[in-house]
């Protein structure tokens, strides 16, 4: 894709661009909404990417173009960027040059031509993608010198403040930092990273993502609902985050909560999310691939029935995968929508494909979009 990103901002802009670069999409493993509660996540990257072809400007223009939005070049300048202005697409890589600028990194202006694989709206932050991949171009081509995990700040400034979403670290972290053939155990906290190897081939597994295809909005209520929500059961408990309540004095914290019905249930969601993460990294530690799938059982229940964001359509996915075999599975992302993980093993993925198919098909639900996750690099130069 790289040829055809450098080839289309030719034809655009008429000059070659300075380089081409990619930003993967990421799915996650185990670790729902722990983001923005300091606690732990394990994502890892996917073969969809988002590809961007750029060049400098000294002029203080940003001029962008998507291969896959209808509409010609949008020509902002950059000292008259205002957060939450632009509810357009354009806000995502927008949003990447003002948080640098605010940063008081000396950017001057770019020409930027995208297209992106990364399934919109499908839970597998294809709005990440599109940040980071500009954050590292902007990175290389101005000499900013930042690292990849400082990036990832910034494209997350912009996001929350630019955008005027408030979402976690995760997902930007996931694209800048996830390696090829690992998941990306990640501390939210301080941002501390390890690498877990996760070559599921070599186990005669395969990760399935069903996309449902029902679209969700981050920046709608309900995510910032539960957020608020949890910072609540903080505050109740007087801990600066969720992650500082021990699991093993879950129970007495809860207690505590006394008859805070909704704030209980983010609550416990938060905790033993946690906790389910720091389980799947010793499993995998070990060598127990297998032994992860009831653990994306259990995260799924926890997020359906206290985190309450999944769906019909998430848990019918859920639901029929285990009834065909299934290792393990649970919706991934924001919720409401989105995608789901299957751990299979091989010679079960086509029965489980064909079985969550039909199981749409005679609910009357749009017909999934199934396709296999392998853990794949993090965000590159190509050219």
């Amino acid at each position: 894709m790289g040829q055809q990103v450098r080839d289309g901002f030719v034809e655009l802009y008429g000059t070659e661009p300075e380089g081409v670069w990619s930003a993967p999409g990421r799915v996650n493993l185990i670790g729902e909404h722990t983001d923005y509660n300091d606690g732990f996540v394990m994502p890892f990257a996917l073969p969809h990417t988002a590809v961007a072809a750029v060049s400098r400007r000294t002029d203080g223009v940003l001029r962008l173009h998507s291969a896959d939005v209808e509409g010609g070049v949008v020509e902002l300048t950059l000292d008259a960027l205002t957060p939450e202005s632009d509810k357009n697409w354009t806000a995502y890589p927008a949003g990447v040059l003002w948080a640098l600028r605010e940063a008081g990194h000396p950017v001057t202006g770019a020409d930027i031509h995208l297209s992106s694989t990364v399934p919109s709206g499908a839970g597998l932050s294809s709005s990440a993608a599109l940040e980071v991949v500009v954050a590292l171009a902007v990175n290389d081509l101005f000499e900013l010198g930042l690292q990849r995990w400082q990036l990832a700040r910034l494209c997350q400034r912009g996001e929350n403040v630019y955008v005027g979403a408030p979402t976690g670290i995760m997902d930007q972290t996931a694209s800048a930092c996830c390696e090829d053939g690992h998941a990306l155990f990640l501390d939210t906290r301080d941002l501390s990273q390890q690498q877990i190897p996760l070559d599921l081939a070599a186990e005669g597994m395969r990760l399935l993502v069903v996309d449902t295809q029902v679209k969700h909005s981050h920046s709608e209520g309900e995510y910032g609902k539960r957020r608020a929500g949890c910072e609540k059961g903080a505050a109740l408990l007087g801990v600066n985050a969720l992650r500082d309540v021990p699991y093993g004095e879950l129970d007495a914290a809860l207690a505590r909560l006394g008859d805070e019905e909704e704030v209980v249930r983010l609550v416990r969601h938060v905790v033993t999310e946690d906790e389910r993460v720091e389980r799947v990294v010793r499993l995998l530690e070990s060598g127990d691939v297998r032994a992860i799938g009831p653990v994306l059982v259990e995260g799924h229940a926890s997020l359906r029935d206290d985190f309450r964001i999944s769906c019909p359509e998430l848990d019918l996915v859920v639901d029929t995968a285990l009834a065909s075999g299934a290792l393990g599975a649970r919706m991934t992302g924001g919720g409401f929508g989105g995608s789901a993980i299957v751990l299979a093993d091989v010679a079960d993925v086509d029965a489980i494909t064909k079985a969550v198919e039909e199981a749409f098909a005679a609910a009357g639900f749009t017909a999934p979009r199934v396709f296999e996750a392998v853990p794949s690099p993090g965000a590159r130069r190509l050219s």
